[in-house]
């Protein structure tokens, strides 16, 4: 009982440093703008991780061990109260994504992964280019300087989406996958 329990809490601790790997090497290897697997790891972190302090606490530290890393090597110059504050709307929308995907741990249909999929990249966008709005200084605290914002950001919106799309297809699907072949062979020594 006792090495059941240290292996799977092993899995679990592979699970969350592989989330935070993948994570960190998204956001520091060159890649386009927002293409990143952020939003697809939280989804999937809450979906698939066990122990949900961990679920939250690995996406999250992926994008704070890469923030730490971009900011101090790469862009020193960004690295500002504006910058920190903003960060905040990033940070508390990862964590409500991976909430979405623990709600997706017992419905994991089709449907209900694609509809969060969406739902968390269209949120994530939401929050954080209000965020921007809000915090930065860069556009006037109206209406139209809001639209002006989010207009602006439709590109990276563009990226992160087919982003999010192609990874959380590639997780839920693989996991899929395997859990399918895994169920299979169960039943199928079951009945032998």
């Amino acid at each position: 009982m006792q090495q059941e329990k240290t292996r799977n809490w092993a899995r679990v601790g592979v699970v969350g440093l592989v989330i935070v790997l993948v994570g960190v090497l998204s956001r520091i290897l060159p890649h386009p703008n927002n293409f990143t697997p952020l939003i697809a790891l939280a989804l999937f972190g809450g979906a698939q991780v066990k122990n949900k302090k961990l679920a939250v606490v690995a996406p999250l530290a992926a994008m704070l061990l890469s923030d730490v890393v971009l900011y101090l090597f790469r862009y020193p110059s960004y690295l500002n109260w504006e910058a920190l504050r903003t960060a905040g709307w990033v940070y508390g929308s990862l964590a409500v994504i991976c909430c979405m995907g623990m709600w997706l741990e017992r419905r994991q249909t089709f449907a209900h992964v694609a509809g969060a999929t969406l739902a968390g990249s269209l949120l994530f966008f939401l929050v954080t280019n209000f965020g921007v709005w809000y915090d930065s200084g860069w556009y006037s605290h109206t209406f139209s300087g809001l639209v002006a914002c989010y207009v602006a950001a439709l590109p990276f919106f563009q990226n992160q989406l087919v982003a999010t799309v192609l990874f959380c297809g590639v997780l839920f699907g693989a996991t899929a996958a395997v859990e399918g072949r895994l169920t299979n062979a169960l039943q199928h020594k079951q009945a032998a």
